[in-house]
Order: structure tokens, then sequence, then C-alpha cells
């Protein structure tokens, strides 16, 4: 009797105790979509839930996620080291917070951020990081996605410290504006590693939709034969305020850049439409898209991998379907 009780009076306390540390990922003015998804999978994992902001000048930002309903407070980290959002810096920080709060869990979007930040954290946490978490059944098991997307696997984790990326598309955004999370600020010192330094960064500007949170990509794969003929595809989206997206083979060839890239090593959207051109339908494009509401397919073979994924598929030459269809839109 006395061990039983004891059992259900350590397990009780596990709970009571339980916290969360979200890393939000932001631009210092606003914060990016993923940041929410990764907000609603904190909420399932349950327990407190505290969000940590570093960058140089993220007051505005850190306003916006202070409204978020479910947070117990706002974590503000504001230092030139963080200029650039270099991963290592930012890690020290997040090692440092975590010695101090002794958080259950720390989680963060499965985003090119998420994955160069979070396995460093793991590394110095001396734990086991778990990517690409597609569902959350209890505080130490989750799904994940793995041998991209063709597989799904059930874990359960026994770390400590549970660090987790997650798939944005796999959880809905929690909204913003009806909470009153308490804003603190949190030391930075010593977090400037100087293993790395930013220089500057070009970021590429568009009247189109981000990819990731587009609600319609249009994507154009090696089928276009050269980047001039991705204009077909810009008139295209142009006429549906849809986003570009790319395959990993556009890419390779120097048709578009990388920022366009669609699939496993590149962005993960799900979109209410997705408009594959051109793109045979590579493993790792698939895992990348194959969550799209609606998926349609043109592509001149007729045994291409994209129409066993593909709603509606249309066996055509792209150089004359496309123009057909911006046409009549």
């Amino acid at each position: 009797m006395f061990s039983r009780h004891v059992t259900r009076n350590v397990t009780g306390q596990f709970q009571r105790f339980q916290s969360t540390l979200l890393i939000a990922e932001h631009n210092n003015e606003n914060l990016l979509p993923i940041t929410q998804n990764a907000l609603t999978a904190a909420k399932k994992i349950g327990g407190e839930i505290s969000v940590l902001i570093a960058g140089t000048k993220c007051g505005p930002a850190a306003e916006q996620l202070a409204k978020a309903e479910g947070l117990s407070k706002v974590l503000v980290a504001e230092s030139d080291s963080f200029k650039g959002f270099t991963a290592e810096n930012i890690a020290a920080l997040i090692v440092a917070a975590q010695n101090q709060f002794k958080y259950t869990h720390i989680i963060a979007g499965a985003s090119s951020f998420g994955k160069t930040l979070l396995p460093r954290v793991a590394a110095k946490l001396d734990v086991s990081p778990i990517s690409d978490v597609i569902g959350i059944k209890s505080a130490d098991t989750f799904i994940r996605s793995i041998y991209a997307g063709n597989a799904i696997q059930t874990l359960q984790a026994t770390d400590p410290v549970k660090i987790l990326s997650v798939r944005g598309t796999s959880f809905e955004a929690s909204q913003l504006g009806s909470g009153s999370a308490a804003v603190e600020k949190l030391p930075s010192d010593g977090c400037d590693t100087q293993l790395t330094s930013f220089i500057s960064q070009e970021l590429s500007k568009s009247d189109r939709p981000e990819l990731t949170s587009a609600k319609v990509v249009v994507s154009g794969g090696r089928g276009l034969k050269s980047g001039d003929n991705f204009k077909l595809l810009y008139d295209l989206a142009d006429k549906l305020n849809a986003a570009v997206g790319a395959s990993r083979a556009a890419v390779d060839a120097g048709y578009v850049p990388n920022d366009l890239q669609v699939g496993q090593t590149g962005k993960i959207v799900a979109p209410d439409l997705y408009i594959a051109v051109g793109i045979s339908g590579a493993i790792q494009h698939l895992a990348g898209m194959k969550d799209s509401k609606t998926i349609v397919a043109i592509n001149k073979d007729p045994d291409a991998p994209i129409f066993q994924v593909a709603d509606f598929g249309l066996v055509a030459d792209l150089f004359k379907a496309v123009p057909e269809m911006t046409q009549k839109l």
C-alpha cells in the first residue's frame, strides 16, 4: 500500500510541475506563423507555457505574443549577440534559461530555424531531440514522421527534458488577441559564443503570399526546362493569388533560388490547393506537400509518381496547359 501511494504522489508532482519553453520565431517586428502552430502543440503537452523571444529590438513581436491565450509569461532577450538569429548564440541563451527554470519540455517549429537550433540545445543538455512531431499523445509520447513521410512512428521519450520540433502543418495556429501574459526581461550575458558572426542578409521581396502560409501554391519542377519558363507559373500564381514553389530538381538545376524549394529538405506546405507543374513526384518532394487539402498535377508522363497522390491529374504538355489555364482565369 505504501509503495503504491508514493507512486501516485510522484506522478501527481510531475504533472503539477510540468512546464514548456516555446522558442518563438520572428523578424523582431512580427511573429512568423509557425510560432502559433507550435504554441498549439505546446498546449497539447499541458502544464505552464513560457515563450522565449530573442532578437535585437523584438518588443513588437513580444507584445503580439503576450496576447496569446494559455501563456504564463513571455521571456524577452535583446542583444546584438542575437543579430541575424544565429543558432549558436540563441542555443546558449536557451541552455541558460533551462538551467535557471528547469523546463520539462523545449519546443520549436520544424523550420530551418528550429532544425538548426534544437540539435545544438539537445547536445548541450545531453538529451535526444525529437524531430518532425506531427501528433502529441501525452507529455512523454509523441507521433513523428520518418522515412520522408512514408512511415509514422510513435515513441515514448524518457529523457528528463523533451526537446521537440513540431511540423507546423500538423497543428492549427493558436489565435492571438485575448491573452495577457507577463513580459519579463531575460539576461543575455555570456551568450556571445563568438563561434559565428552575422555579416548581412538579402531578403527577396514579393507581392505574393509567403510560401509556408499561402492558401494556394503553384510549384514547378525540372519539366519547365529553364528558369525563364517559370514565368508561366508566376503568371498563373498572380491570377490565383498564390505562392510559387519548386522541386529540389528545379532548384539544383538553378532555375529558381532555394528559398522556393518544397520538400523534405526544403519547406513543408499544406495549402488548400497545391498545383504541381512538371514535377515527377520524388519521395522527398511528396514529404513536403502531401498534406495539402487538394493536389492538382500537370505532367506529360502518365506514369509520374505525382499522380498517385494527386486528387486531380492532367496528362498534358505544360507549355500548352498552363497558359490556357491562366487565360481562362
